[in-house]
């Protein structure tokens, strides 16, 4: 069994920063990658960003340059650095995690005040 432990999500104004953590424990045997994903109100889930375990990054074109992710495989945890938000950031974030298996964190509240 895997587990995904998110934190870091809350209230911040336009134009601040927030940084996610995923922590992942379990019966982990091989990471392939790790990712943000989000959903805000009445909209479809849909990818932030991805790395994987060697490093390579990819970002949806809406968060390029203002997000970074990031990880530390000796701690199978996965950030995600959010500067420069705004109003649209605003949504439900969920780690996910790819071994063999695809695995889900409950998700946590992102909320970008104008």
């Amino acid at each position: 069994q895997v587990q995904l432990v998110e934190s870091g999500g809350g209230l911040v104004q336009a134009g601040g920063s927030l940084r996610l953590s995923c922590a992942a424990s379990g019966s982990i045997f091989s990471i392939n990658a790790m990712g943000w994903y989000r959903q805000a109100p009445r909209k479809q889930r849909e990818l932030v960003a991805t790395i994987t375990r060697g490093g390579t990054t990819n970002y949806a074109d809406s968060v390029k340059g203002r997000f970074t992710i990031s990880r530390d495989n000796a701690k199978n945890t996965v950030y995600l650095q959010m500067n420069s938000l705004k109003p649209e950031d605003t949504a439900v974030y969920y780690c996910r995690l790819v071994t063999g298996n695809i695995y889900w964190g409950q998700g946590t509240q992102v909320t970008v005040s104008s």
